[in-house]
């Protein structure tokens, strides 16, 4: 029975297919979608779908018998967007949860469109889940251990750099001069909005990249006022932005980046957002000096004042500077000392 699954191709309706838990690509382009489902309406679906079966128990009695995807999910979003009611199938057997991802991986990495994120997703789960090392992955998919760990790297990118990357925003070798910086994702932000905003290609990117670990040590070991770098990053974690400050012997200035209307509009946000925050203390400091009484007018005499006024004035002394210096030598002579 198995030999007959292994080898035949069968004809199953559309809707009785469940998608793949193991499936690793997670985005599909819904353009190239709807081009795949007008060829499937008119020629039809030319390549099967690899499924498992399994038969499972009704809640009244009896068997139901039910099919996994294992490999071919545009395929079948195709066929179902283009009202296709049944699909050819090859059905196997046996195979376990690992063996259902590895097929999973292999199918998409042999069509090589699989996306970078997806595909270090994909591994990440063979690593976490499965507990396969990097070795191992490498050799499953005929890659390089290399290879596989720095797919995975990609996944220690902050979460708005992978969006991008996943939605083509970046490329693959953009994420190689972003992992350098790996020490200060806000660094990172910024030099993704570059490569965004600017159009930087990838040696740029790197020169770039390594520019700025440059200048982050050159400050540290030069810098007169650590000071300075320590508010330079405050500023950059607040504003999401890089931040430059020129200090001079009076003053200096500072310089922000910015890649758009909207960074510079977020920009705006982040500081303003700064000064209601500080409201709340300005009000209550406000508060305590309209509940404080008024200070006493100068015409007003107080008790301290009556106190003050009653104390008899210094006597004037009338001595001459000659006689004040000559008593002055006088005080601490050892004649006026009782022994």
């Amino acid at each position: 029975m198995s030999n007959i699954y292994s080898n035949s191709i069968f004809w199953i309706d559309a809707d009785k297919i469940k998608s793949n838990p193991y499936q690793p690509r997670r985005d599909f382009d819904v353009a190239r979608l709807q081009d795949l489902a007008d060829s499937i309406k008119q020629y039809g679906v030319l390549q099967p779908l690899t499924v498992s079966r399994v038969e499972k128990e009704k809640e009244g009695g009896g068997l139901v018998t039910e099919y996994e995807l294992i490999a071919g999910e545009r395929r079948l979003r195709a066929a179902i967007l283009a009202n296709v009611p049944q699909v050819p199938v090859i059905i196997r057997e046996g195979d376990t949860a690992i063996m259902k991802l590895e097929l999973a991986i292999i199918e998409n990495l042999q069509r090589e469109d699989l996306n970078v994120v997806d595909r270090a997703r994909a591994f990440f789960r063979l690593v976490n889940e499965f507990k396969f090392t990097h070795n191992e992955v490498a050799k499953k998919m005929g890659k390089s251990r290399e290879y596989v760990s720095n797919s995975l790297r990609i996944l220690t990118l902050p979460e708005e750099i992978i969006a991008g990357l996943s939605e083509g925003k970046i490329t693959d070798g953009h994420t190689r001069p972003l992992l350098m910086l790996a020490d200060h994702p806000e660094e990172q932000i910024v030099l993704f909005k570059e490569i965004v905003y600017k159009k930087i290609t990838v040696r740029e990117a790197e020169r770039l990249a390594r520019k700025i670990a440059y200048d982050r040590v050159r400050k540290k070991e030069f810098m007169p006022d650590p000071e300075i770098v320590e508010l330079e990053e405050e500023f950059q974690e607040k504003l999401g932005t890089r931040v430059h400050i020129d200090r001079k012997e009076t003053g200096g200035q500072i310089k922000i980046d910015y890649f758009s209307t909207e960074d510079l509009r977020a920009i705006l946000n982040s500081i303003q957002k700064s000064e209601v925050e500080k409201k709340p203390d300005e009000m209550m400091e406000k508060h305590i000096l309209q509940t404080q009484p008024a200070p006493k007018a100068l015409s007003e005499e107080t008790p301290i004042d009556r106190a003050l006024d009653s104390i008899p004035e210094a006597p004037v002394d009338d001595r001459s500077k000659d006689e004040i210096k000559k008593d002055d030598s006088d005080l601490y002579n050892i004649s006026n000392f009782s022994v």
